[in-house]
């Protein structure tokens, strides 16, 4: 999520530099650059997409997760999604601030590649793939228990996972196809109605079957509920967590404004407090405990909200609930499902562009651009743990993942506040305290220790999520080793992947190694640099085994006879020289594996200081913007216009006739010139050499 800071969208002024630009203008200019370049990108992402991933997994939490936690809670149900809400308000304060901070896709994989490095990064990567993998799976699987109030036999065995299967490989397909601005906004249409429809429920069970007695009656602490059950109740509700996750993997390409990160946060705290509580205190009242147990974590288990509306009188209105609840749910879930397939599949492909895991797993579509290998690995994966058909299983081998990937990010803010403490946080985390000179977030500390104690919490009361989680850290660890090895790259040092190699489509070869550009200070400059970049510009491989090539940017002074050739230049001239030289340089490296080395020769004729350089360089091609010939009718022999030399000018013949290499001329469009662009930079002010 990138903060909006009021700047315009036009072409920065591009400083003047003296002699060889210095190295950290180049940077400077370079990235400016390509921040323009991404502001269609940011502009066609917007608010409905975000607001897509991060209710989808908040509506849907519900559906799957209440009655697993009230089965363990019982009538400390409410009292642990209230803890969950106050969790989730100090976690989306961590994910927005470093979001914010560093607007790379990736979430918390990204904050701990700032703040530690790549082995912890891809820790805590590798947690959050495994949580998006079991949320399809649960999702999924949720989806076919609430389908079957239409037709009862849906939820038999057989026919739910065969439901559930066909609900993975649409997710899988539509991933593949991409997920575009107007779908988002369809799907945010459905999602603003199902919470409305949970606000209802609430108001209308809160009038209905409130009653506190019926909802303290029944606690015993330490034996309704248990102690452990109680722990894992708490460690569970994490589940509602991953839209934080997806979220921050849209960093950089969402645009919103300083204002608009704070009310995110708030309107999703107030969100969670509001539906999640309101709806568990319904639902204990509704469904009330007996001994040690609910009707919620027994015949409602798979589809809680099915269980509660049953409870509404009169009849008509139960049924209708039970309905409209039940669509509702199953075009939420799946909508999870998908905004769960997104955020694995961009950060997945994170992983794979730094070389986290196999750059092949981050394969591109040739059309559709997605990383379709591991959006299918996913679907397989997903398809394999929603046949053991077990929500409580699912559910807490998810929280392992979860707790561990949080607090690595809670602990990655925290230590960036010491590490970048003056970068610019478009959104800080409030409550700060000076810890040997830092401003150390309260919350962020909190939510780390409450997160570590949670891992913990898990793998001691939950026995499948200790092994399968422990199981699935230890193959991820000995992959990345194994890999980084392999290839010979550090353990703990970013190597990246050039984006190129993972497109699915064939290489081609560069067409040259090394090229001359005389440049004039035209419009038609951008164009030439950029053919230029495209002719030498070959197959993108690894960033550090790179053939680089080499354009040569030079800007020609023309010398007239009456002053020396190494006669002083007016300032304006070696200026405006300077700035050409700087833009060019900006231009050409903004494609992989370009130099551009920039030089200013002085000559009496511009024509064979072209070719000069071009032999003296060893460069194997010219790429040479055609200026127009003199308009004089008189023929080839006045030099006007006759035949077919008539139409470039005497640089450019002379170019073409002398240079022992390739030249490449462009020329401007008709009414566009070179020598009308020369013509009124010059009335303008600008001077031309």
């Amino acid at each position: 999520m990138s903060a909006d800071t009021g700047s315009t969208d036009g072409a920065a002024p591009l400083q003047p530099a003296s002699g060889e630009v210095p190295h950290a203008d180049h940077e400077r200019l370079t990235v400016d650059l390509a921040a323009r370049s991404r502001v269609i990108v940011k502009r066609s992402l917007g608010s409905p997409i975000l607001f897509t991933i991060v209710y989808s997994s908040l509506a849907s939490a519900i559906y799957f997760s209440l009655g697993v936690i009230a089965g363990h809670a019982l009538g400390l149900t409410p009292l642990v999604f209230l803890i969950a809400a106050a969790m989730f308000a100090v976690t989306s304060m961590t994910y927005v601030e470093g979001a914010s901070l560093h607007q790379d896709r990736g979430g918390s994989t990204v904050f701990a590649r700032y703040a530690f490095n790549e082995l912890v990064s891809f820790v805590a990567g590798w947690a959050i793939l495994l949580d998006y993998v079991i949320l399809i799976a649960i999702t999924a699987y949720s989806a076919t228990q609430y389908l079957r109030v239409f037709w009862g036999h849906l939820g038999d065995s057989g026919a739910a996972l065969g439901l559930a299967l066909i609900f993975i490989a649409v997710v899988v397909l539509s991933n593949i196809r991409g997920f575009g601005a107007r779908r988002a906004r369809r799907v945010g249409i459905l999602l603003a109605g199902d919470i409305a429809l949970q606000a209802f429920i609430v108001v209308l069970g809160l009038v209905l079957f409130f009653d506190p007695k019926v909802w303290l009656d029944p606690i015993h602490l330490g034996t309704a509920p248990t102690w452990s059950n109680l722990i894992f109740a708490l460690t569970v509700t994490v589940v509602a967590f991953t839209s934080l996750e997806s979220a921050s993997g849209l960093s950089g390409e969402v645009r919103i404004s300083r204002v608009g990160l704070k009310r995110l946060v708030w309107s999703t705290t107030g969100t969670v407090g509001f539906l999640y509580v309101g709806i568990a205190l319904v639902a204990i009242t509704a469904l009330p405990v007996h001994g040690s147990h609910t009707a919620l974590g027994g015949r409602y288990v798979d589809a809680p909200m099915i269980g509660v509306v049953s409870a509404v009188h009169p009849h008509w209105l139960e049924q209708t609930l039970r309905y409209l609840v039940a669509a509702m749910a199953t075009v939420t879930l799946l909508a999870a499902a998908n905004s769960a397939m997104l955020g694995l599949s961009r950060l997945a492909y994170s992983l794979s562009t730094n070389r986290q895991i196999p750059s092949a797993l981050g394969r591109l579509h040739p059309v559709r651009s997605t990383p379709y290998v591991l959006i299918i690995v996913a679907g397989l994966i997903a398809a394999g743990l929603v046949a053991s058909e077990d929500l409580s299983f699912l559910i807490g081998i998810y929280a392992f993942g979860a707790t561990l990937a949080f607090t690595i990010a809670h602990l990655s803010i925290i230590k960036l506040r010491f590490t970048e403490p003056d970068r610019d946080r478009p959104y800080r985390i409030p409550a700060s305290v000076r810890i040997k000179g830092a401003s150390v977030p309260l919350p962020a500390l909190v939510g780390a220790i409450a997160s570590a104690a949670g891992w913990v919490a898990v793998m001691v009361v939950h026995e499948p999520a200790r092994y399968v989680g422990l199981g699935w850290m230890l193959f991820g660890l000995a992959l990345y080793v194994v890999y980084r090895r392999a290839d010979e790259a550090p353990l703990l040092k970013r190597v990246t992947v050039s984006p190129q190699v993972l497109r699915a489509e064939p290489s081609r070869e560069r067409d040259y190694g090394s090229v001359l550009v005389p440049l004039f200070g035209t419009e038609l400059d951008d164009d030439i640099v950029q053919t230029a970049a495209l002719l030498v510009a070959g197959e993108q491989t690894d960033e550090a085994a790179i053939d680089t090539a080499t354009i040569e940017a030079i800007w020609i002074f023309v010398m007239p006879m009456s002053l020396p050739l190494d006669a002083s230049l007016p300032e304006a001239q070696l200026q405006h020289a300077r700035q050409v030289l700087a833009r060019a340089k900006a231009v050409g490296e903004e494609y992989t594996g370009v130099q551009v080395a920039t030089a200013t020769v002085r000559t009496r004729r511009a024509g064979y200081a072209i070719v000069d350089e071009a032999r003296r360089r060893g460069v194997e091609a010219i790429v040479l913007g055609a200026e127009e010939p003199s308009t004089i009718r008189g023929g080839a022999r006045l030099g006007g216009r006759g035949g077919l030399e008539g139409y470039v000018g005497d640089i450019t013949k002379y170019v073409v006739r002398k240079a022992n290499c390739r030249v490449i001329v462009t020329a401007p469009a008709a009414k566009d010139s070179a020598v009308e662009v020369a013509r009124r930079a010059h009335r303008s002010g600008a001077p031309i050499v």
